[in-house]
């Protein structure tokens, strides 16, 4: 197997602009990227595809992508960014290192995420649905009594104190 080309930039083996670094997650800025300011999220540790990433593992990955995204806004003036990942091949990853792509964006970019939508029938939705809850019939057997939970409620307060900076920063971002 040849080397992972991300691993090589973990390992400081290969250069890269560094944007951001914890003790599990590296961020880096895309030399070939779609914009200036495209940059990878990667997992120090060596996964090849986003089902084999640790749980607590994608959440650092997803915390450090939204503080790449924020940053974005403040340092590159994006208007808006696209925080995704291409799992497997046939959706055009390319490396095989789980990679959570954040592209800062502005309008008039040329970039395209765009695809055709399809319309489907009722019967398709139906079948797409059932086949995908035999699947995860078992998945996040987390009780449902614990979302309920006060400690849980007391979260939620101070996520909504989050929401709320976060929506005036932006509002202070449009008017700066």
């Amino acid at each position: 197997m040849a080397e992972c080309v991300i691993c090589g930039i973990v390992e400081g083996k290969t250069a890269s602009k560094t944007v951001y670094e914890d003790s599990e997650v590296l961020g880096f800025l895309d030399y070939n990227g779609a914009v200036l300011g495209h940059a990878y999220i990667v997992p120090k540790k060596h996964y090849p595809i986003f089902e084999q990433v640790p749980d607590e593992v994608v959440s650092s990955v997803f915390k450090a992508a939204n503080k790449i995204s924020g940053a974005l806004f403040d340092a590159m003036g994006a208007q808006g960014t696209n925080i995704f990942v291409s799992n497997g091949v046939s959706a055009g990853q390319s490396v095989a290192h789980f990679t959570v792509n954040v592209i800062p964006r502005k309008e008039g970019d040329n970039v395209n995420l765009e695809w055709k939508p399809i319309q489907l029938s009722e019967e398709e939705m139906s079948t797409a649905e059932l086949k995908i809850k035999e699947v995860t019939k078992d998945m996040g057997a987390e009780k449902q009594e614990e979302k309920y939970a006060p400690e849980k409620q007391e979260k939620r307060e101070s996520l909504d104190a989050d929401e709320e900076n976060y929506l005036w920063k932006s509002v202070n971002r449009k008017i700066a």
